[in-house]
């Protein structure tokens, strides 16, 4: 699982940060899923290594212009490119209205299917791979944030100590590596768990913007092990951060101290702090880590690969 900032600006883009866009890159299944699409995202596509053919889904967590205005464009690009099998999008209820008046007006045709789910918080989205749940933040207009939690996976299967016990291959080696109980023909019973080494724990991320400090997004982000959190306002423009509903950079090291996170990556970032001024990013990230020391500053086209864990601790 790898993250790539594709813009980390708030509100308006500047010569070094575009407006807001992360990719997540799944490599084991040459699968990218994007979160935001400001405008000028697929600029930024063309500006790093990310493959838009690769591109399957898409997470919109609340319908502000710097947030979906180049939704379309990469979209349409995708169909010209005919490189696209399939994408589905998910997001507030208008973002399917939204999407449907942009086709009309702009006589749009995706060579493609293009599937919009509405999304609630919960569960929405399940393979055998992953689930992706979504809940909602404090903002101006309805906002969700995105957590995605990588499922655990059955630790090495020993093939020598299966075939030290007599045990014959075949389907029920699947079994085993499994960590299911086998009888075998002969009337022994086999836990597949004891000759399996410990399971590897899901990686999760968490990725909330935009919101003020709030207990939703302390809610989603338990546990997770790289908690993305937009961090616009500086701790001494808390009054302007609560009037707009956005987060200081000491509200997202509260989010990420509360919820026991192990990473906190910040962006959405104000361009009020651009340098020379009074305050700079650097200010932000100072104030950041004098909460939560583990935090760090995204910018555009900024790479991070979420490490795995060791191992998962199983109860006897």
């Amino acid at each position: 699982m790898q993250i790539t900032f594709l813009g980390t600006s708030s509100g308006v883009p500047t010569r070094s940060r575009n407006v807001s866009s992360i990719a997540l890159r799944l490599p084991q299944r040459a699968e990218l899923w994007l979160f935001d699409c400001g405008e000028g995202t697929q600029h930024q596509f063309l500006r790093s290594e990310l493959k838009v053919s690769q591109l399957s889904r898409i997470f919109i967590t609340h319908m502000h212009g710097d947030h979906i205005f180049g939704l379309m464009g990469l979209l349409a690009t995708c169909g010209l490119a005919g490189n696209a099998n399939r994408i589905d999008i998910y997001g507030p209820p208008e973002l399917e209205d939204y999407l449907k008046s942009c086709t009309r007006y702009s006589q749009t045709h995706f060579s493609y299917p293009v599937k919009v789910h509405r999304v609630k918080p919960g569960i929405i989205y399940e393979d055998e791979e992953y689930i992706v749940r979504c809940g909602p933040l404090k903002h101006r207009v309805p906002a969700f944030g995105y957590r995605i939690e990588e499922k655990d996976r059955p630790g090495r299967f020993y093939v020598e100590k299966a075939q030290a016990l007599g045990i014959p291959p075949g389907p029920i080696y699947g079994k085993l590596k499994n960590g299911e109980i086998v009888t075998l023909p002969d009337g022994r019973q086999i836990n597949g768990s004891a000759l399996c080494g410990k399971p590897e724990i899901g990686r999760k991320l968490v990725y909330c913007t935009d919101t003020v400090l709030c207990e939703g997004a302390i809610e989603l982000s338990t546990g997770a092990d790289v908690l993305i959190h937009e961090a616009t306002f500086s701790h001494l423009d808390a009054d302007m951060a609560f009037q707009r509903l956005h987060s200081t950079s000491t509200m997202a090291a509260q989010v990420a101290l509360a919820a026991g996170v192990k990473t906190l990556l910040m962006t959405h970032f104000s361009p009020r702090y651009a340098p020379g001024n009074d305050i700079v990013l650097e200010d932000l990230l100072k104030e950041a880590r004098a909460i939560f020391p583990h935090t760090k500053m995204a910018y555009d086209f900024m790479s991070y690969e979420i490490p795995r864990n060791q191992e998962l601790v199983v109860a006897s």
